[in-house]
C-alpha cells in the first residue's frame, strides 16, 4: 500500500513504503500542545521506510522514558510532520493529518495511547486504551 503526505504549504513531502504498525489516538500532553487540539492521530511506521523530501526542523523534548522525542515540522508553515522517539529508534509516528486525503480516508485507528492525559470531555474511541505507551 504505502502512504504519502505533505505539510500545509507543500515544502515538505514524504512517502512511507510500508503499512502502518499502529494507528493511534495519542492523548499525551506534548501532542496536545503540538497539534493545538485535544489529541493527535498518529500513524506509527518503521523509520527506515519513511522518506522525507524538503527541509525540516525539529524540536527535542524529553519523553517519559527520559530520552528525547524529536518533533519534526516544516520550518515554512509550521505543520507537524512526525515525532521521532529516541526510546524506540526503529519507529516514527507520522502525524495523520498530513497524509494525502486518500490515505486519511483509509485509516482505521486501532490504539488509544496516553489516556492518562486524556481530557475529561473527550469521548472514548476504543475499548482497550493504554494509560501510557503499549509495551
Amino acid at each position: 500500500m504505502g502512504l504519502s503526505g505533505h505539510c500545509l504549504c507543500g515544502a515538505v513531502k514524504y512517502t512511507v513504503d510500508a503499512e502502518p504498525l499502529i494507528v493511534a489516538y495519542d492523548h499525551c500532553d506534548d501532542c496536545q500542545r503540538q497539534s493545538g487540539s485535544t489529541y493527535s492521530l498518529v500513524v506509527v511506521v518503521p523509520k527506515d521506510k519513511l522518506k522525507i523530501d524538503g527541509t525540516t526542523k525539529s524540536f527535542a523534548g524529553k519523553g517519559s522514558s527520559g530520552n528525547a522525542v524529536h518533533r519534526v515540522f516544516c520550518p515554512e508553515c509550521g505543520s507537524p510532520i512526525a515525532h521521532d522517539p529516541d526510546a524506540a529508534p526503529e519507529i516514527i509516528a507520522v502525524k495523520a493529518g498530513t497524509l494525502s486525503t486518500e490515505d486519511k480516508k483509509k485509516l482505521k485507528p486501532d490504539t488509544e495511547i496516553w489516556t492518562i492525559s486524556k481530557l475529561p470531555f473527550c469521548q472514548e474511541h476504543l475499548e482497550k486504551p493504554f494509560k501510557n505507551m503499549p509495551e
